[in-house]
């Protein structure tokens, strides 16, 4: 190893860890721009904002319901914005909002069976295009490929971001 590579020396990444970071940032960006051409398709094919079809991938993934706190949270909106993103999904019908809870207070967000069934159609080119990378890839990769998305995935959750 030449000492531009050594991680060692306290300066950070070598000159072959700088270009593999910026290659990956170029990749990045370029899936990024990919998946929000299709994001900002559906969301006007919908009649959608496009930080409604985010406020969507959030319920979708959520591993509990989520409730409209979180979920000005997740996106970094105020309660207002939250609301009116909340009342377009509800009136397209892509979402339902249910008080569950002894507090009937609480409002839990649930993606509509219907809306998912829409969207997962919507999509299928990017289901498509995952499954035809899948195939060119070894296992191994993959592996390592979700173990890394996973933990970029982690970093960017910890970021503290501006409110709006």
């Amino acid at each position: 190893m030449n000492s531009a590579d050594d991680p060692r020396d306290g300066s950070g990444p070598g000159a072959t860890g700088v270009a593999e970071l910026q290659a990956l940032a170029v990749e990045l960006r370029r899936m990024n721009g990919e998946i929000n051409r299709l994001v900002h398709a559906f969301a006007h094919a919908q009649g959608l904002h496009a930080t409604d079809v985010q406020a969507l991938g959030a319920i979708l993934d959520a591993d509990v319901p989520l409730t409209p706190g979180r979920l000005r949270e997740h996106l970094g909106l105020t309660s207002g914005a939250v609301t009116a993103c909340l009342d377009r999904l509800e009136r397209a019908g892509h979402i339902r909002r249910a008080r569950e809870s002894a507090d009937r207070r609480v409002v839990h967000l649930y993606y509509e069976a219907g809306a998912r069934a829409a969207a997962r159609s919507f999509f299928m080119p990017l289901a498509e295009a995952a499954a035809g990378a899948r195939a060119a890839s070894e296992p191994q990769e993959m592996e390592a490929a979700l173990r890394f998305l996973a933990r970029m995935n982690g970093e960017l959750a910890r970021m503290q971001v501006p409110r709006r």
